[in-house]
């Protein structure tokens, strides 16, 4: 097949281009600064002739754009994206209706959410791994690179310190602050219950809507105040307090743990605090060198399983992650990774394997099989293929 990829800000996007050409396909990459999602005349324009130019087959996205499935429908071609975010804003777009999609949700409670509203041409259909080439990055990494990435426990990840709660919280009337922290609290301490769209009564939607606007510009969105509030909003608040409660806990308890990230890391003082890492060529050595790797998902993911966690087991290491109802799809819990539902859970299961080296050790060879073994993207393309 002949495909054309629009490519915008997604790790994955390497993996699946190389994976698609390894299986015997023509791939083209067009790269462009969306700044809108939804609308952008001069990418139509660009869109557009690079589709007319040759004879693709289909376009293909990492998360969904308005305004790619719009040139696709307006041309007649067909649109693939596969998601990796849940909720993902940008589908609420009278776009996601078009004949001429073709939606992969890495979550299957969107899959069942949008079947509900009408939505035809979606799938389920899980992230993945690529062991290879963690392994490759992992065995050709640099001498001096090598056992620099050593720690007990790490954490990979953002502590989402700038986040859209913060920003507007001074705008809030005493009642709503009040609530909304009363929520963002009781969710950052509920692991295996969400709550967020629940508590979003029709009287704090109101109130908030009275004199804050956070409703989507474009004509064509059907995005919401509840929705904003509940991901981008709160749901990041959540992930804010959450993961620095979670460090804190750890480092307070004796814990040694290692933070790779950009975030601020005075707000983990007792982290041992190690920056940013390249997704290609680091990161595969902190997951594989690390005793133990934490995974601690945005609170707003469902039931899906996050890219992190693949890329964990696919680079061989052993993963300690958050709960999340699909990851009974694929793994046993203590056989190939290990769920935990608190904090204190999470402490009693690092210390327990942090002397534990042979069960550690075990677990973390099973996780790697069962990637290499089932959930590679040549599995998933080959899936998605089919439907095409």
């Amino acid at each position: 097949m002949n495909i054309l990829i629009y490519e915008w800000h997604a790790y994955n996007y390497k993996d699946i281009e190389e994976t698609l050409r390894a299986m015997g396909h023509d791939v083209d990459v067009l790269k462009y600064h969306l700044d809108n999602y939804d609308e952008d005349e001069a990418f139509y324009e660009l869109l557009s002739s690079k589709i007319k130019s040759s004879t693709y087959v289909f376009v293909f996205t990492v998360n969904y754009f308005g305004v790619v499935a719009t040139v696709c429908h307006d041309i007649g071609i067909r649109y693939v994206s596969w998601t990796c975010d849940n909720p993902l804003i940008s589908m609420y777009h009278n776009s996601v209706f078009y004949d001429t999609n073709l939606i992969f949700t890495f979550d299957k409670t969107n899959e069942i959410e949008w079947k509900q509203m009408g939505v035809k041409n979606i799938f389920y259909l899980p992230l993945c791994g690529e062991p290879g080439r963690m392994k490759a990055a992992i065995d050709n990494a640099p001498s001096e690179k090598r056992g620099a990435y050593r720690a007990p426990v790490s954490f990979v990840g953002s502590l989402y310190e700038r986040n859209s709660y913060d920003a507007l919280e001074s705008s809030l009337y005493d009642y709503e602050r009040g609530y909304f922290d009363a929520m963002i609290e009781a969710q950052k301490n509920l692991y295996k219950s969400y709550i967020l769209d629940s508590a979003l009564t029709p009287d704090i939607l109101a109130s908030v809507g009275s004199h804050i606007d956070l409703k989507e510009s474009s004509e064509d969105s059907f995005s919401d105040i509840s929705l904003i509030l509940e991901t981008t909003v709160l749901g990041f608040k959540v992930a804010k307090e959450r993961r620095i409660d979670l460090l804190n806990f750890l480092t307070d308890n004796d814990v040694e743990t290692a933070l790779y990230s950009n975030s601020d890391a005075t707000l983990v003082p007792n982290v041992s605090y190690r920056g940013s890492v390249d997704y290609f060529g680091e990161l595969p050595l902190v997951f594989s060198e690390s005793d133990i790797n934490i995974n601690n998902s945005l609170p707003i993911i469902k039931s899906g399983i996050p890219l992190r966690i693949w890329d964990v087991l696919s680079a061989g290491g052993f993963l300690l992650t958050d709960y999340k109802p699909e990851l009974l799809f694929y793994f046993e819990n203590k056989k190939e990774l290990c769920f935990y539902e608190s904090k204190e859970e999470l402490l009693s299961l690092i210390e327990y394997y942090l002397s534990h080296d042979t069960e550690r050790e075990k677990i973390r060879r099973n996780g790697l099989e069962c990637v290499q073994k089932y959930h590679t993207y040549r599995e998933r393309l080959s899936s998605m293929l089919s439907e095409i």
